[in-house]
């Protein structure tokens, strides 16, 4: 399917609004902002001054406050929910149950530790679904640079549609049917670029025993293991944990400037409590979301997660960073391996 569709994105974030401007160039596209006000600003600056400062909107893409009009717009096209992992659930139970969905959000959901495609079957989602997902940093997208990504849907039709219709441009498009795989991968990865973020934070600091570049290495690779593991347990596939959604969006949030859990871990490393944290950042950080619920959801499989169990204690300021570091450190010796 290469022609013009109507497509609804839901949520005006910096996601949600670098992919519907990257759309709008080859689609008639509507992008909802839950506030009118952010909506209208939107419209007569051609700008999302909160979100992504530096892009200039394109003159095609309309952004509205209007829910019956977004939901409207695409009721014979594609919907997209460009919504944190805490507000998902609520937008699969507004948007039809018979309306394709796709989503955006990477994270399990806190209390219920569930991923998106396990809240699309508890709130009965009748239309085919999946995730779009991938090493994607919005402000790249909004300004039109290259980008990979990974659209997973069980529904071959759905997702071979959904190819056609983002792939093109600055996007590359490919496609997969293992969805718990690519789920895994996008929650997972959060986290691991919060421990990474901590080591590069320690390395600034210096001084003897300090974390360098080894240790960044170290802990990207042990934590692509422990997301593997994870994910297979689920029942992913494991080589989708070398796509994409695994190791390509792992190294991306794990070493990018832009990546706001890797600039988690920084400020962690510098001593600053979560929240002080949490206020400098003014964005949502998703590994801090969701770690505790990875950690949960990993204990009940029985499936060990070093690094993720260490995240969750800096989190919680039952370790620093540095204790977090030496106690990765002081592991027992074992066999390389998932």
């Amino acid at each position: 399917m290469n022609g013009r569709l109507n497509i609804s994105v839901l949520g005006a974030g910096a996601w949600g609004t670098a992919l519907a401007a990257a759309l709008a160039h080859r689609h008639s596209v509507v992008l909802w902002a839950r506030d009118a006000k952010q909506a209208a600003h939107m419209t007569n600056t051609r700008c999302n001054v909160r979100y992504l400062p530096n892009a200039a909107l394109p003159p095609e893409l309309e952004i509205t406050g209007d829910w019956s009009w977004a939901l409207a717009h695409a009721s014979r096209g594609l919907m997209i929910a460009a919504a944190p992992m805490s507000a998902l659930r609520a937008l699969m139970q507004a948007v039809p149950a018979t309306q394709p969905l796709w989503w955006l959000s990477k994270g399990l959901e806190q209390g219920t530790h569930a991923l998106g495609h396990e809240m699309a079957a508890q709130v009965e989602r009748l239309g085919p679904y999946g995730v779009l997902s991938g090493p994607s940093f919005a402000a790249e997208v909004a300004q039109g640079q290259p980008t990979a990504l990974v659209a997973a849907s069980a529904n071959a039709a759905f997702r071979e549609q959904a190819v056609a219709a983002f792939h093109g441009g600055a996007l590359r498009v490919y496609s997969s049917a293992d969805v718990v795989g690519v789920e895994v991968g996008g929650a997972v990865k959060n986290v691991m670029a919060i421990a990474t973020g901590m080591a590069d934070g320690l390395a600034a600091q210096g001084g003897p025993g300090a974390p360098g570049l080894n240790a960044r290495a170290a802990l990207i690779t042990r934590g692509l293991a422990e997301m593997t593991r994870l994910g297979v347990a689920l029942g992913a596939q494991p080589a989708s944990f070398m796509g994409l959604s695994g190791l390509g969006d792992l190294v991306l949030t794990a070493t990018g400037d832009l990546s706001r859990n890797r600039r988690v871990g920084l400020l962690l490393a510098q001593g600053l409590p979560l929240v002080q944290v949490l206020s400098q950042l003014g964005h949502v950080a998703e590994g801090v979301q969701c770690a505790q619920s990875v950690l949960e959801r990993a204990r009940a499989l029985g499936v060990e997660m070093p690094i993720t169990q260490c995240v969750v204690q800096v989190l919680m300021a039952e370790i620093s960073p540095h204790q977090a570091l030496l106690r990765l450190m002081s592991r027992d010796a074992r066999a390389e391996g998932f």
